[in-house]
């Protein structure tokens, strides 16, 4: 996981800012359709992409996919922000002179910018912070397009539906759907899961799982009023600070951890039947920490009555690791290492190891696309992801939540409405603190 920082952009007013996309923003809803028709025009072999949410892992995917050896052009993005849309094209230019066409009229912003900017497009590039996943998954599969979407899928059990249905759909108009759970395309995890599977090391009996590492960035709202030179309205400092607010990321077991627990859920060939946990704010306190916490302790349960010890941790000065590893009736597995001991050890070693799965995932997708072959990982992704949903409920909670209790939940954590002026569902208290889950009192279904 990756979230580097963008280079500051000129201060501009509040008043600028909405007018500025509000105006680009109708400018785009005029000429839409009519420009949707050029789209992949007759005779013309180049695929056209689309990049809706421009930041750091966004920005990475464009230029992933603008790698591969098909032939591709970037021609339109989208973003709530200008800065983080201008930086990223900058950059994107840089390197892919030759790639990248996009024309001030195809640079939306705004919270209905994808729209105009998936009509442009053969494939879409999905990456804003995950709260928005399903709505724009929803819409790139209702105009056809084929879809890399960033993991994780949703924030909460509403948007997971959401995602599924719009999965099935997808399947019907022969979309291709890639979801950025890299290790899937790594041939070091392939061949030993597929070890794992042909019984290399017996029955799996127990797992174990952990991301803990380091608090990622944090942008806080003095800083922010201070480069922008104007207050923010609470929407817009909790979109730029994202990673803190759950309608926006779904806390880190979500973001990152999600990576993790797919491994073991690909190891299971199923997903976990019920989850109990805990977790809490021990050390990452603030203003501008939001509401997530900081360590998560998870134990899943499988159908077959195996566990998975499951952590994940942002806590700095404390042991590190993201790492995955298994247990068999005849060995053991150290997956993110490719090892296995016991009776059939075995070490992988290949020169396929230094290949970047972050490329990968994007060289077997345009394959896909280009060879017209069945490809799609939302199901999986959305299984994965719901995963990891379900921990958080387990933690914030302090219950015992069932697959199927977590699946059927109701709680919404996003927004009713999307403007500059909504008021979020989660405000600070007078004091500035944001208030976090409490286990024993929280409901988190």
């Amino acid at each position: 996981m990756n979230h580097p920082q963008k280079p500051q952009s000129p201060a501009y007013s509040r008043r600028s800012f909405l007018q500025t996309t509000s105006t680009l923003m109708g400018a785009a809803a005029i000429g839409g359709l009519s420009i949707e028709r050029s789209a992949h025009a007759a005779g013309d072999d180049t695929l056209k992409l689309a990049l809706i949410g421009c930041g750091g892992r966004g920005s990475g995917a464009a230029d992933q996919a603008l790698s591969t050896k098909f032939n591709i052009k970037l021609i339109a993005m989208a973003d709530a922000f200008p800065d983080h849309l201008n930086s990223s094209l900058q950059g994107l230019k840089a390197k892919h002179k030759d790639k990248v066409a996009v024309s001030e009229d195809n640079k939306f912003l705004g919270f209905d910018a994808y729209k105009n900017a998936i009509a442009l497009a053969d494939v879409v590039i999905l990456a804003t912070p995950p709260g928005f996943r399903p709505i724009h998954f929803e819409e790139a599969v209702r105009q056809g397009k084929n879809i890399f979407m960033e993991k994780p899928v949703a924030i909460d059990a509403v948007g997971i539906r959401r995602v599924l249905a719009a999965a099935e759909a997808a399947k019907a108009k022969n979309l291709k759907i890639g979801v950025g759970l890299q290790r899937r395309h790594q041939p070091p995890y392939i061949e030993t899961i597929k070890r794992l599977h042909d019984g290399q090391i017996g029955d799996i009996v127990a797992m174990r799982c952990y991301w803990n590492g380091a608090t990622p960035w944090v942008h806080p709202r003095e800083e922010l009023q201070k480069q922008y030179g104007r207050e923010l309205t609470e929407m817009e400092y909790q979109m730029r600070n994202w990673y803190y607010f759950n309608w926006l990321c779904g806390d880190h077991i979500n973001e990152q951890h999600i990576h993790n627990l797919d491994v073991i859920n690909w190891v299971k060939n199923g997903y976990p039947v019920s989850a109990n946990g805990m977790g809490g704010v021990q050390v990452r306190k603030g203003k501008d920490y939001g509401e997530i916490f900081d360590h998560h302790a998870v134990e899943y349960e499988y159908a077959d009555g195996s566990r998975c010890a499951s952590q994940c941790r942002h806590q700095v000065n404390t042991w590190n690791s993201v790492s995955e590893a298994v247990v068999g009736t005849k060995g053991s597995c150290q997956v993110d290492r490719y090892t296995i001991r016991g009776e059939n050890a075995w070490r992988y070693k290949s020169d396929d190891e230094k290949i970047n799965p972050y490329q990968q995932e994007h060289d077997d997708l345009w394959a896909a696309i280009v060879n017209n072959t069945p490809y799609s990982e939302a199901e999986r992704g959305a299984k994965s992801t719901m995963t990891s949903i379900m921990g958080r409920m387990a933690t914030y909670s302090g219950k015992i939540v069932t697959w199927e209790e977590a699946m059927n939940s109701k709680l919404n954590l996003m927004p009713d409405t999307f403007t500059w002026d909504t008021i979020p569902k989660v405000l600070p208290g007078p004091d500035g603190m944001y208030p976090c889950a409490i286990p024993g009192k929280t409901v988190a279904l």
